[in-house]
């Protein structure tokens, strides 16, 4: 949108090589009848770049919480900033129309000057509606607006399920200072489980909504954060990402394959929407996937630590090829950046020949529960070991020690250098 606004030729990036968005594949295109090129490949000073093209804007739906009189508009209790400002821009642009929805009116000229979000200048109409909701299930939450810190015991748990399991066994792979993102579907789950095991205040969560730091929430309030040390503009928190700034990603899978390919967009006819997953895993120095080995059904229980699977989901999740590829494991490893998915009874890791089965769960056959539920044979490590005990117990795991006393990983060469003259 940034690039539209300011009439530039599109977005010009690195991220969506090797996925469904490279034109080699799909070029992003949902449909056989689109024959419009939608993403061009060029050569920069001999390396490989994308070219995402700009398109027409007719108008834009926005939202906000607070108008004046001249459409300046506000957003004191929203719950992100999302990308508000560069929409209105790209579309005024484009000749097209901005209306934004807002709470409330209030008087030309008493708006504080540094709380508007949108000007004016960049609004059609203003559309009142003061029973709109803050979130989809949240009328309103102070916390979620950043107006106050709620106490880590308003913060209710996960219960304790196949969810809650490889949720924290993905919170063993924090470490001090850790900048994350997490991303929707089961990985949200992993700030519930920090606040659980007091680690909020030992790693930095973000979400691609521009929320930095606290607690990102679940469910159908998801997009927001509570205790959270600042909110920025999403366009803003993606520079951040496709930079390179983010030292873990917890994101969740939906189907896998034998080379760690993983496909979370389209299954068939079902258009899920890939969102920022590509920029998040294509980027970030390391990836957790979280999710089931089956799907559809599952029924798995926990008895004196040991896994039983009552009943095997419907629909395998590792299978021998993908209908896109939204993450291209051969790619991340070629830069160095590493991968692990984890199960609710199995861990694999990507290595030099793909996928490879580094853990398993207490009680859990391997050929039986594992193997004979994928479309694939993965490699075995040599050191294939069990699973953390603690992952399956009802109570705490208590890891908040171990995890603060691992070796912090400063960003650069001359931080770490600075700090070691310091030691």
């Amino acid at each position: 949108m940034r690039e539209m606004a300011g009439g530039r030729p599109g977005l010009i990036t690195k991220t969506g090589l090797g996925t469904f968005v490279d034109p080699r594949q799909q070029g992003a295109r949902q449909s056989p009848s689109t024959e419009e090129m939608l993403v061009e490949l060029m050569r920069i000073d001999g390396e490989e770049w994308l070219r995402f093209k700009p398109f027409p804007i007719d108008i834009a739906f926005l939202r906000g919480t607070t108008a004046d009189e001249d459409g300046n508009v506000t957003m004191e209790q929203e719950a992100v900033l999302g990308e508000m400002l560069a929409m209105a821009q790209a579309t005024r642009r484009a000749r097209g129309i901005v209306v934004v929805q807002v709470k409330r009116m209030a008087r030309r000229g008493t708006l504080p000057p540094k709380q508007v979000k949108i000007p004016g200048i960049l609004v059609d109409f203003v559309v009142v509606e003061p029973e709109q909701r803050q979130t989809y299930a949240t009328d309103y939450d102070p916390s979620y607006a950043g107006e106050l810190r709620v106490p880590l015991s308003e913060i209710r748990p996960l219960p304790f399920g196949p969810r809650k399991v490889i949720v924290r066994r993905a919170a063993m792979e924090l470490y001090p200072h850790a900048v994350c993102n997490l991303g929707a579907g089961i990985s949200t789950g992993l700030s519930t489980v920090a606040a659980e095991e007091d680690l909020l205040d030992s790693v930095i969560l973000t979400n691609e909504q521009g929320l930095i730091g606290g607690a990102p929430i679940t469910g159908r309030d998801s997009g927001g954060a509570q205790n959270f040390a600042a909110m920025i503009e999403q366009p803003s928190q993606f520079d951040f990402y496709d930079g390179g700034g983010l030292d873990l990603a917890f994101l969740s899978f939906a189907e896998v394959d034998a080379h760690g390919n993983v496909n979370i967009s389209r299954f068939g006819d079902k258009i899920v929407g890939v969102g920022g997953f590509i920029n998040i895993s294509q980027n970030a120095k390391r990836v957790i996937f979280s999710g089931t080995l089956t799907a559809g059904g599952l029924d798995v229980q926990w008895e004196n630590g040991k896994t039983r699977i009552l009943q095997e989901g419907r629909h395998r999740k590792f299978v021998r090829s993908l209908e896109q590829i939204c993450y291209s494991a051969p790619l991340a490893h070629e830069r160095g950046n590493s991968a692990l998915f984890i199960t609710e009874r199995a861990v694999f890791r990507v290595g030099d020949k793909g996928l490879e089965l580094i853990e398993v769960a207490p009680g859990i056959d391997i050929e039986r529960d594992v193997f004979a539920q994928m479309d694939f044979g993965p490699a075995i490590a040599t050191d294939v070991h069990e699973m953390d005990a603690r992952i399956f117990a009802p109570q705490l795991m208590g890891i908040k020690d171990e995890t603060v006393a691992r070796e912090r990983r400063h960003r650069s060469q001359r931080i770490a250098e600075w700090y070691g003259s310091r030691a």
